[in-house]
């Protein structure tokens, strides 16, 4: 395929971004997609999968948090082999493997087995989404960042919206072919995964120095400016990639990602139970989870864009992050506590809004001081760190939920956790603007 061409007097710059971004960022948003469709049809598989294994709120929201400390045992090395294969090889081999997994989750025969493949599902899946993070950093200069991470975790948004209704409508079909509707769930979203691999293969270069869409000076300018950016920024790459776990920066941001996971999984995890609790069928309840992931889109749309063309510094940048997580707080309180069910899901849609919209901005941070595998290296441990509050949530909220016989009162106990995490965020990225401004300065002097 031919290189795109930028037309007569077009800001070479400006035509690198886009052909990228139009090239590169549809497949990305595709297999996100189909990541987060796997992570989240356990949420609908659960309003049958229960009473026909006989389990326990508390012990199925187990079982679906051992995807999370899989993922989190295995997420940094993924990482670290993803900078040295290459994306290409490495997204094809987990999806495939991620599939496969999800695939043999339609044949659950009990407990045991539950427990183990979604541990096997978290290790599988584990460096996709940080893989991705980090993939960006040799595609995009720092300024587009945030505003592509934000059109990835659309993708999101629209997978919890199409789970909604394929989920609910999966269910459905319980009998076809002998297999229960729960079944249906696992086997239909599993197998879009092992099928892109093949496309992964095909069509996803390794970086831009391989991309036959590129022109030479696309490439050149690319390069350059990246290498600018590293060169002003003070970048660092550790001899030791696993050297980057240590960075006080990225403990620094693992620690307070954690709030944002734990909130977004819990109520993704927990929203089907909620409305199902609203008196509607399984196909109503898929259809109405639509609506709040497709005002998550707008606001992981918004959040971004406003973020760029503001050119937001500062504590301005800051509350592009805290700002969107203190409102998701909000929402998920006033979802208990304001009557009416109408009331109470348009607040849940605010909240999956918020929670969500607080993240592409927090993931351009990582990539402003760290480089190579490094980058790699940190940006999956922050996710994996972060991702352990995905485990807390699905434990805490189904054992809330047992404890108090009330579907929406775990929903304060997310709303604590993102209000305190969203303050802690608003300090340690204080910080981290501070120390970056030191580095900065001549001799690593104070700025006055």
């Amino acid at each position: 395929m031919p290189p795109t061409q930028s037309p007569v007097g077009e800001d070479l710059g400006a035509s690198t971004v886009r052909t990228v971004t139009l090239r590169l960022m549809p497949l990305l948003g595709l297999l996100y997609l189909i990541a987060y469709i796997d992570r989240q049809n356990v949420s609908y598989a659960k309003l049958e999968m229960v009473g026909s294994l006989g389990l326990s709120e508390t012990a199925y929201g187990l079982g679906a948090s051992l995807f999370f400390l899989g993922y989190f045992l295995f997420e940094v090395p993924a990482n670290v082999f993803l900078e040295r294969v290459g994306a290409r090889i490495w997204f094809a081999r987990i999806m495939i493997t991620w599939g496969i997994v999800t695939v043999l989750l339609g044949f659950t025969q009990g407990t045991a087995m539950f427990y183990v493949l979604r541990f096997l599902l978290g290790a599988a899946e584990a460096g996709f989404f940080p893989g991705v993070l980090f993939a960006l950093t040799l595609w995009f200069p720092q300024g587009h960042r945030a505003r592509m991470i934000g059109w990835f975790m659309i993708a999101s948004a629209v997978a919890n919206a199409v789970g909604a209704a394929v989920g609910g409508a999966l269910l459905g079909l319980d009998g076809l072919l002998g297999l229960q509707g729960w079944q249906w769930v696992f086997l239909a979203t599993g197998a879009p995964a092992i099928l892109m691999a093949a496309v992964v293969l095909v069509v996803l270069p390794d970086g831009p120095e391989t991309a036959p869409w590129l022109s030479q000076a696309q490439r050149d300018w690319l390069a350059r400016t990246l290498r600018a950016e590293r060169e002003e920024g003070g970048h660092v790459d550790h001899g030791n990639p696993f050297a980057a776990l240590l960075d006080r920066r990225v403990l620094m941001l693992a620690g307070v990602y954690v709030s944002l996971p734990l909130a977004a999984y819990g109520l993704g995890y927990w929203l089907p139970t909620v409305v199902k609790g609203f008196g509607v069928s399984n196909l109503t309840n898929g259809f109405l989870n639509i609506i709040p992931w497709m005002a998550t889109a707008v606001a992981l749309w918004w959040v971004p864009r406003h973020a760029a063309r503001t050119g937001a510094q500062g504590n301005a940048l800051t509350w592009h992050v805290v700002g969107p997580a203190l409102v998701g707080a909000a929402g998920l309180a006033l979802s208990v506590v304001l009557p009416g069910n109408a009331v109470k899901f348009a607040c849940l849609c605010v909240a999956a809004a918020g929670t969500f919209a607080a993240q592409p901005v927090f993931w351009s941070m990582p990539g402003t001081f760290l480089r190579g595998a490094s980058a790699a290296a940190g940006i999956a441990a922050i996710n994996s760190v972060g991702n352990l509050g995905g485990f807390v949530a699905q434990n805490a909220v189904p054992f809330i939920r047992d404890q108090t016989r009330s579907d929406l009162v775990p929903m304060l106990f997310l709303a604590a956790c993102l209000a305190v995490g969203a303050g802690l965020m608003f300090v340690v990225l204080s910080a981290l603007r501070r120390d970056a401004a030191r580095r900065a300065a001549p001799n690593g002097a104070r700025p006055a």
